[in-house]
Protein backbone atom coordinates (compact mmCIF):
# COMPACT_ATOMS: atom_id res chain seq x y z
CA UNK A 1 0.00 0.00 0.00
CA UNK A 2 1.57 3.39 -1.10
CA UNK A 3 2.21 6.20 1.62
CA UNK A 4 1.58 9.51 0.18
CA UNK A 5 4.69 11.63 1.15
CA UNK A 6 4.44 14.64 3.49
CA UNK A 7 6.12 16.55 -0.09
CA UNK A 8 3.05 15.12 -2.09
CA UNK A 9 0.26 15.83 0.38
CA UNK A 10 1.09 18.45 3.39
CA UNK A 11 -0.71 17.78 6.34
CA UNK A 12 -0.78 21.00 9.20
CA UNK A 13 0.17 20.15 12.56
CA UNK A 14 -3.23 20.47 13.85
CA UNK A 15 -4.25 17.59 11.55
CA UNK A 16 -5.96 19.31 9.12
CA UNK A 17 -5.39 20.13 4.78
CA UNK A 18 -2.60 22.54 4.10
CA UNK A 19 -4.54 24.91 2.22
CA UNK A 20 -8.69 24.49 3.26
CA UNK A 21 -6.65 24.14 7.61
CA UNK A 22 -10.02 21.94 7.92
CA UNK A 23 -10.26 18.67 9.69
CA UNK A 24 -11.20 15.21 8.44
CA UNK A 25 -14.40 15.13 11.12
CA UNK A 26 -15.19 18.69 10.18
CA UNK A 27 -16.05 17.72 6.22
CA UNK A 28 -20.00 17.24 5.45
CA UNK A 29 -20.24 14.48 2.61
CA UNK A 30 -22.71 17.68 0.75
CA UNK A 31 -21.14 20.66 -0.25
CA UNK A 32 -21.71 23.99 -1.48
CA UNK A 33 -18.94 25.60 -3.54
CA UNK A 34 -18.74 29.74 -4.56
CA UNK A 35 -15.98 31.67 -5.34
CA UNK A 36 -15.83 34.75 -2.81
CA UNK A 37 -15.40 33.74 0.84
CA UNK A 38 -18.12 36.94 2.01
CA UNK A 39 -20.87 34.32 0.18
CA UNK A 40 -19.66 31.46 2.73
CA UNK A 41 -20.90 33.69 5.66
CA UNK A 42 -24.34 34.83 3.43
CA UNK A 43 -24.47 31.05 3.17
CA UNK A 44 -23.92 30.35 7.25
CA UNK A 45 -26.79 32.34 7.88
CA UNK A 46 -29.54 29.94 6.44
CA UNK A 47 -28.15 26.71 8.46
CA UNK A 48 -30.30 26.29 11.69
CA UNK A 49 -26.64 25.19 13.11
CA UNK A 50 -22.62 25.44 12.70
CA UNK A 51 -20.31 23.62 13.73
CA UNK A 52 -17.06 25.21 12.30
CA UNK A 53 -16.34 28.32 10.85
CA UNK A 54 -12.80 28.26 9.80
CA UNK A 55 -11.22 31.01 7.70
CA UNK A 56 -7.31 30.28 5.50
CA UNK A 57 -6.26 32.60 3.00
CA UNK A 58 -9.29 33.02 0.29
CA UNK A 59 -10.68 29.70 1.65
CA UNK A 60 -13.42 30.28 4.07
CA UNK A 61 -15.43 27.07 5.06
CA UNK A 62 -18.49 26.76 7.05
CA UNK A 63 -20.22 23.07 8.55
CA UNK A 64 -23.25 22.84 10.00
CA UNK A 65 -27.16 21.91 9.78
CA UNK A 66 -29.49 23.06 7.22
CA UNK A 67 -33.18 21.34 7.73
CA UNK A 68 -31.75 18.01 8.64
CA UNK A 69 -28.80 17.91 6.07
CA UNK A 70 -25.15 18.63 7.20
CA UNK A 71 -23.61 20.45 4.87
CA UNK A 72 -20.25 22.32 4.09
CA UNK A 73 -20.22 26.13 2.51
CA UNK A 74 -16.79 26.46 1.30
CA UNK A 75 -14.83 29.14 -0.70
CA UNK A 76 -12.55 28.04 -3.72
CA UNK A 77 -11.38 31.73 -4.90
CA UNK A 78 -11.15 32.46 -8.47
CA UNK A 79 -9.73 29.73 -11.55
CA UNK A 80 -9.40 26.31 -12.22
CA UNK A 81 -6.23 26.17 -10.12
CA UNK A 82 -7.75 26.83 -7.43
CA UNK A 83 -10.25 24.16 -7.80
CA UNK A 84 -7.51 21.25 -8.20
CA UNK A 85 -6.25 22.62 -4.98
CA UNK A 86 -10.01 22.25 -3.14
CA UNK A 87 -11.07 19.62 -5.12
CA UNK A 88 -7.78 17.22 -3.93
CA UNK A 89 -7.67 18.07 -0.21
CA UNK A 90 -11.54 17.53 0.02
CA UNK A 91 -10.93 14.50 -1.90
CA UNK A 92 -8.26 13.79 1.13
CA UNK A 93 -10.53 15.10 3.90
CA UNK A 94 -12.97 12.06 2.91
CA UNK A 95 -10.52 9.07 1.62
CA UNK A 96 -6.89 9.45 3.11
CA UNK A 97 -6.35 8.14 6.51
CA UNK A 98 -4.15 11.35 7.72
CA UNK A 99 -2.97 9.03 10.24
CA UNK A 100 -1.19 6.43 8.17
CA UNK A 101 -1.37 8.92 4.97
CA UNK A 102 -2.31 6.13 2.87
CA UNK A 103 -5.76 5.69 0.81
CA UNK A 104 -8.77 4.07 2.90
CA UNK A 105 -10.29 0.92 2.23
CA UNK A 106 -13.64 2.09 1.67
CA UNK A 107 -14.39 4.98 -0.50
CA UNK A 108 -16.53 8.17 0.67
CA UNK A 109 -18.48 10.04 -2.45
CA UNK A 110 -18.67 13.60 -2.05
CA UNK A 111 -22.07 15.47 -3.67
CA UNK A 112 -20.38 19.17 -4.52
CA UNK A 113 -22.21 22.12 -5.87
CA UNK A 114 -20.65 25.18 -7.09
CA UNK A 115 -23.04 28.03 -6.75
CA UNK A 116 -21.54 31.04 -8.95
CA UNK A 117 -21.93 34.28 -11.36
CA UNK A 118 -21.47 33.80 -14.94
CA UNK A 119 -22.02 36.15 -18.13
CA UNK A 120 -24.05 34.67 -20.70
CA UNK A 121 -23.68 34.22 -24.41
CA UNK A 122 -27.22 33.26 -25.84
CA UNK A 123 -29.78 35.42 -26.07
CA UNK A 124 -31.73 32.59 -23.74
CA UNK A 125 -29.42 33.78 -21.53
CA UNK A 126 -30.62 36.81 -19.76
CA UNK A 127 -29.26 38.67 -16.50
CA UNK A 128 -30.96 37.15 -13.94
CA UNK A 129 -31.42 33.97 -14.87
CA UNK A 130 -29.60 30.71 -13.56
CA UNK A 131 -27.66 28.29 -15.42
CA UNK A 132 -26.66 24.63 -14.92
CA UNK A 133 -23.53 23.60 -16.28
CA UNK A 134 -24.32 20.24 -18.08
CA UNK A 135 -21.20 19.73 -19.74
CA UNK A 136 -18.02 22.51 -19.49
CA UNK A 137 -15.83 23.13 -21.73
CA UNK A 138 -12.10 24.34 -20.31
CA UNK A 139 -9.39 26.41 -21.56
CA UNK A 140 -7.41 25.88 -18.96
CA UNK A 141 -5.84 22.12 -19.86
CA UNK A 142 -5.85 21.05 -16.06
CA UNK A 143 -7.10 17.67 -16.31
CA UNK A 144 -4.79 16.93 -18.97
CA UNK A 145 -1.55 16.87 -16.13
CA UNK A 146 -3.48 13.69 -14.70
CA UNK A 147 -3.51 10.33 -16.36
CA UNK A 148 -6.92 8.91 -17.79
CA UNK A 149 -7.95 12.10 -18.63
CA UNK A 150 -9.53 10.84 -21.43
CA UNK A 151 -12.07 8.20 -19.37
CA UNK A 152 -14.01 11.17 -18.45
CA UNK A 153 -13.25 13.50 -21.97
CA UNK A 154 -16.18 13.98 -24.94
CA UNK A 155 -13.26 14.03 -27.64
CA UNK A 156 -15.97 14.21 -30.68
CA UNK A 157 -17.07 17.24 -28.91
CA UNK A 158 -13.63 19.02 -28.98
CA UNK A 159 -12.62 17.98 -32.23
CA UNK A 160 -15.34 20.04 -33.47
CA UNK A 161 -15.36 22.98 -31.38
CA UNK A 162 -12.06 23.47 -32.78
CA UNK A 163 -12.24 23.44 -35.86
CA UNK A 164 -15.18 25.59 -36.04
CA UNK A 165 -13.40 28.48 -34.02
CA UNK A 166 -10.17 27.78 -35.79
CA UNK A 167 -8.57 27.13 -32.25
CA UNK A 168 -5.38 28.47 -31.88
CA UNK A 169 -2.32 26.28 -31.79
CA UNK A 170 -0.70 28.30 -28.79
CA UNK A 171 -3.97 27.93 -26.42
CA UNK A 172 -4.05 25.51 -24.16
CA UNK A 173 -5.82 21.92 -25.63
CA UNK A 174 -9.79 22.75 -24.84
CA UNK A 175 -11.24 19.56 -22.92
CA UNK A 176 -15.37 18.68 -22.86
CA UNK A 177 -16.65 17.27 -19.43
CA UNK A 178 -20.54 16.58 -18.63
CA UNK A 179 -21.34 17.18 -14.88
CA UNK A 180 -23.09 14.28 -12.62
CA UNK A 181 -26.24 13.88 -14.79
CA UNK A 182 -28.51 13.09 -11.42
CA UNK A 183 -27.30 16.13 -9.77
CA UNK A 184 -28.08 18.19 -13.30
CA UNK A 185 -31.49 16.86 -13.03
CA UNK A 186 -32.02 17.35 -9.03
CA UNK A 187 -30.51 20.55 -9.24
CA UNK A 188 -31.97 22.30 -12.29
CA UNK A 189 -35.04 20.63 -13.52
CA UNK A 190 -36.33 24.03 -13.68
CA UNK A 191 -32.83 25.90 -15.28
CA UNK A 192 -31.79 26.43 -18.31
CA UNK A 193 -29.09 23.54 -19.44
CA UNK A 194 -25.98 24.83 -21.20
CA UNK A 195 -22.22 24.19 -22.40
CA UNK A 196 -19.90 26.49 -19.85
CA UNK A 197 -17.03 27.54 -21.24
CA UNK A 198 -14.05 27.85 -18.09
CA UNK A 199 -11.76 30.42 -18.79
CA UNK A 200 -8.62 31.08 -18.19
CA UNK A 201 -8.77 34.50 -16.82
CA UNK A 202 -11.16 37.11 -17.01
CA UNK A 203 -10.48 39.84 -19.48
CA UNK A 204 -8.68 39.09 -22.45
CA UNK A 205 -9.44 35.06 -22.21
CA UNK A 206 -13.32 36.26 -22.02
CA UNK A 207 -12.76 38.15 -24.92
CA UNK A 208 -13.14 41.61 -23.09
CA UNK A 209 -10.97 44.56 -25.03
CA UNK A 210 -10.02 46.77 -22.01
CA UNK A 211 -6.70 48.46 -23.19
CA UNK A 212 -4.42 45.59 -24.80
CA UNK A 213 -6.00 44.77 -27.75
CA UNK A 214 -7.05 40.71 -28.09
CA UNK A 215 -5.19 38.02 -30.42
CA UNK A 216 -8.38 37.18 -31.78
CA UNK A 217 -10.87 39.76 -32.09
CA UNK A 218 -13.22 37.38 -33.35
CA UNK A 219 -13.52 34.67 -30.83
CA UNK A 220 -16.36 35.47 -28.82
CA UNK A 221 -18.60 35.91 -31.95
CA UNK A 222 -17.35 32.18 -33.41
CA UNK A 223 -18.00 30.68 -30.02
CA UNK A 224 -21.60 32.21 -30.17
CA UNK A 225 -22.40 30.80 -33.33
CA UNK A 226 -20.55 27.52 -32.46
CA UNK A 227 -23.25 24.35 -32.60
CA UNK A 228 -22.73 20.69 -31.96
CA UNK A 229 -25.92 18.36 -32.57
CA UNK A 230 -28.20 20.70 -30.34
CA UNK A 231 -25.72 22.49 -28.07
CA UNK A 232 -24.70 25.74 -28.49
CA UNK A 233 -22.44 27.71 -25.59
CA UNK A 234 -24.75 29.45 -23.15
CA UNK A 235 -21.80 31.12 -20.41
CA UNK A 236 -18.62 32.06 -19.09
CA UNK A 237 -16.98 31.57 -16.21
CA UNK A 238 -13.45 30.62 -14.73
CA UNK A 239 -14.22 27.30 -12.77
CA UNK A 240 -16.89 24.77 -14.08
CA UNK A 241 -14.73 22.53 -15.94
CA UNK A 242 -12.26 21.50 -13.13
CA UNK A 243 -14.99 21.42 -11.03
CA UNK A 244 -16.54 18.78 -13.51
CA UNK A 245 -13.54 16.78 -14.48
CA UNK A 246 -11.55 16.44 -11.09
CA UNK A 247 -14.97 15.26 -9.65
CA UNK A 248 -15.53 12.55 -12.38
CA UNK A 249 -12.41 11.60 -12.54
CA UNK A 250 -12.43 11.23 -8.61
CA UNK A 251 -15.38 9.61 -8.57
CA UNK A 252 -17.54 12.51 -6.71
CA UNK A 253 -20.86 14.10 -7.78
CA UNK A 254 -20.21 17.38 -9.08
CA UNK A 255 -21.75 20.05 -11.18
CA UNK A 256 -21.65 24.33 -11.40
CA UNK A 257 -24.93 26.71 -11.59
CA UNK A 258 -24.45 29.80 -12.44
CA UNK A 259 -26.20 33.48 -11.57
CA UNK A 260 -26.09 35.33 -15.28
CA UNK A 261 -25.14 38.67 -14.03
CA UNK A 262 -23.53 39.44 -17.78
CA UNK A 263 -24.80 39.25 -20.88
CA UNK A 264 -22.03 39.23 -23.76
CA UNK A 265 -24.43 39.63 -26.43
CA UNK A 266 -26.74 42.12 -25.15
CA UNK A 267 -23.79 43.76 -23.63
CA UNK A 268 -25.28 44.40 -20.85
CA UNK A 269 -24.76 43.21 -16.72
CA UNK A 270 -25.36 44.03 -13.36
CA UNK A 271 -23.40 44.79 -10.47
CA UNK A 272 -25.94 44.52 -7.80
CA UNK A 273 -26.64 40.80 -8.03
CA UNK A 274 -26.43 40.20 -4.25
CA UNK A 275 -30.34 38.45 -4.17
CA UNK A 276 -30.07 36.64 -7.24
CA UNK A 277 -27.43 34.75 -5.51
CA UNK A 278 -29.15 34.65 -2.16
CA UNK A 279 -31.94 33.07 -4.34
CA UNK A 280 -29.70 30.42 -6.19
CA UNK A 281 -27.79 29.23 -2.65
CA UNK A 282 -31.16 28.80 -1.01
CA UNK A 283 -32.68 26.95 -3.69
CA UNK A 284 -29.28 24.49 -3.60
CA UNK A 285 -29.48 23.97 -0.20
CA UNK A 286 -33.07 22.91 -1.10
CA UNK A 287 -32.30 20.23 -3.70
CA UNK A 288 -29.05 19.01 -3.00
Amino acid sequence: MRIIPESEFIINPNGSAFHLHIKPEQLADKIVMMGDPDRVGMTGKFFDSIECDIQSREFHTITGMYKGKRITALSHGIGTDNIDIVFTELDALANIDFNTRCVKDNFRQLTVVRVGTSGGMQPYCPVGSFVVSEKSIGFDGLIHYYAGSEEVREVDFEEEFQKQVNWSPFHCSPYVVSADEELIDRIGFDMIRGVTISAIGFYGPQGRYVRLPLADPDLNAKIEAFRYGDYSITNYEMESSAVAGLGKMMGHKAMTVCAIIANRVALNSTANYRGSIEELIKIVLDRI
